[in-house]
This record gives structure tokens, sequence and C-alpha cells, in this order.
């Protein structure tokens, strides 16, 4: 019997509309032989399955089940396809946790901790993993220029703590930027980061539970048009990815080291791909993304197919991992 598998996308950020592509990726490369998969819209205004049709029927929130067609469905597996609120902060999961239903995250409490940059960076440092020197503002705090500055330098970066695909940051150049570039952050988040220039080549590690086994993927350099990684960099075509990075065997080889070590010390399981600046040869840590993108031309499953793995496989090990893991 085929097991019924919740896809569930959308969320209640800004990056609702990428969810939604990644997650209609997954629907269509599940194997249907073995599930029948559900496209579930988790959006602030409703919780609805999508049929093929694009007619909705509600989910009832008291056990995430759908009643449709006169049949009563509930669901064996979630895969979580929700980047940033509630998906990849784990907010939603710990509901699922709580109903006993697998997902093919990492529990709600390692993807709470990975979505707070500040918190993810204060538990790696202690474990002499290298880092950016930061700066940690919340709203309403007094903002001392000269104090952040003399800390972190120019450039810098202003990022929101808690967001994704880039809202919200600025490459800041010059003390005049920093308060308009604070500003901008704040219209995402009510916390922001504010780190220091790296210059090197950036490159983004996949590392995933493949089979049982801990894999890490083909790594990807990133060499963006823009000044950086941002929106229109990752998701309109201005950047190169290049998988394998054109780095050396040496440097593959510690890149590869700090990205399993780092899955390790943060308990994960499931999905995540981390990125890195190569400092003279040196990889620092500046973000994991634990619900990265899965369309097929998002890093990830370029990162897949270059270790001959197909969105199909990819998608069936998660599910799978999800399922042997409830067990």
């Amino acid at each position: 019997m085929k097991k019924n598998i919740a896809i569930i996308m959308g969320g209640f950020s800004s990056e609702a509309a990428i969810s939604i592509k990644s997650g209609s990726v997954v629907y269509k490369h599940l194997n249907s032989e073995k599930y029948q998969p559900y496209k579930i819209h988790i959006l602030k205004d409703k919780w609805v399955h999508v049929d093929d049709d694009h007619n909705e029927f509600p989910i009832n929130k008291n056990d995430f089940s759908i009643n449709m067609n006169a049949n009563h469905i509930t669901f064996d597996c979630v895969f979580n396809a929700i980047h940033g609120n509630p998906g990849e902060n784990g907010a939603i999961l710990a509901y699922f946790e709580m109903l006993g239903i697998p997902h093919t995250s990492a529990p709600f409490y390692q993807m709470a901790l990975t979505f707070n940059k500040r918190d993810t960076l204060s538990v790696l440092k202690t474990y002499g993993i290298a880092i950016a020197k930061s700066v940690y503002l919340n709203k309403g705090e007094e903002i001392n220029t000269t104090s952040i500055l003399d800390k972190v330098g120019l450039p810098c970066f202003v990022k929101p703590n808690n967001a994704g695909s880039s809202y919200g940051i600025s490459k800041v150049y010059a003390a005049s930027e920093l308060i308009p570039a604070i500003q901008k952050a704040y219209l995402e988040d009510s916390e922001i980061l504010i780190e220091s220039f790296l210059s090197g080549t950036e490159v983004s590690v996949g590392v995933i539970q493949y089979q049982g086994e801990l894999k890490v993927l083909p790594i990807t350099e990133i060499v963006s048009e823009n000044d950086f990684f941002d929106y229109e960099a990752k998701y309109e075509g201005k950047s190169q990815e290049i998988t394998p990075a054109r780095i050396t065997d040496e440097e593959a080889l510690r890149v590869r080291e700090v990205a399993k070590r780092i899955y390790a010390i943060l308990n994960m399981s499931g999905f995540s791909r981390a990125e890195y600046i190569l400092v003279d040869g040196i990889p620092h840590f500046l973000e994991i993304n634990t619900v990265p993108g899965l369309t097929e031309e998002s890093i990830l499953p370029q990162m897949a197919a270059a270790a001959n793995m197909s969105l199909f496989q990819l998608f069936d090990n998660a599910v799978q991992m999800a399922l042997n893991k409830s067990h």
C-alpha cells in the first residue's frame, strides 16, 4: 500500500513563493509507485491541500488530516519544503513531533538553532570553527556606529538574524550606509547580525544522510556577478555556480572535513547546505541552510547531480530516512 506523503510548502516569510516552487518539484519527482504525494500549502491565512486541478481542501489542524471526496486522509510522513518560518525554524516540526508524524528535517530544536545565525555561530565558535567577526543587535537597541565599525571594519555585511534567500542583506562600504542597511534588515527581522567582510573564494557544501551514511556532496563554487551572493544572484541567474569547485585538493579536503564536523556538532539530520569563504585556504563558516532550495536549478540538486544522484533518488532517500527514523 502506498504511503501518504504531505509535501509542505509556502510558509509565513518572504520565501513563500520560492518554497512553493521547491515543493512542486518534490511533488513531481517522488516515486509514485511507493508514495501518494499531496501538495500542502501552509500559509498565514490558510492550510490547504491543493490538488492537480487547483481545488483546495482545508487541513484539520487537530490531527493534520484532510477530508477529500468522502475520504479521510492521514499522512505517514511530511516532506518539509518550507524555507524560513515555520518550516526551517522548526516551529511546525514541533507540532508534527507532538502528533507523532515523521518528517524529513532535523528535530525542531536543531532547526530552530541553525535558523538563528547568531546562536549557530556562538555554538560553532566554542569548537574552534573559523568565523567572521560579528556584532548582534536587537530592534530598539541603541546603535553606536563607531563601536560597531571598530569591531567589524569596512566593508561589512548587515543581515537579518532569522531569514533566508538573502532578503534584507546589505554590503556596507561607508559609515554613512550603516544605519540605512540596519533599517532594511529590521524590515525582515527584529534581530540582526553585522559581520566583517571575508575576502576569498565562496563555496557551498551539501551534507545529507544518504542510505544511512553521512554523505558530503561535491563542493560548489559560487561566483556572483553582483557585489555578493544576493537574491538576484541566487534566483535570477546573476551568478555562476561551478561544481565541482575550482579549489585545490587540500582545500576541498579541509572544507569536507569542516562540513562533516559541523553537521555532527549541530546534531543535524536530513538536508543541509552550508556556505563558507576560503581565506588563505582556511574555510570560514557563514551559515547553514536546513531547507535548501530543491528546484532543478537549486544548488543542492546540482551537487546531487554531480554525485550521480537524481532528484528521484534524493527525495526518495529523504522520505525513507524519515520513515526509518520513526521506527
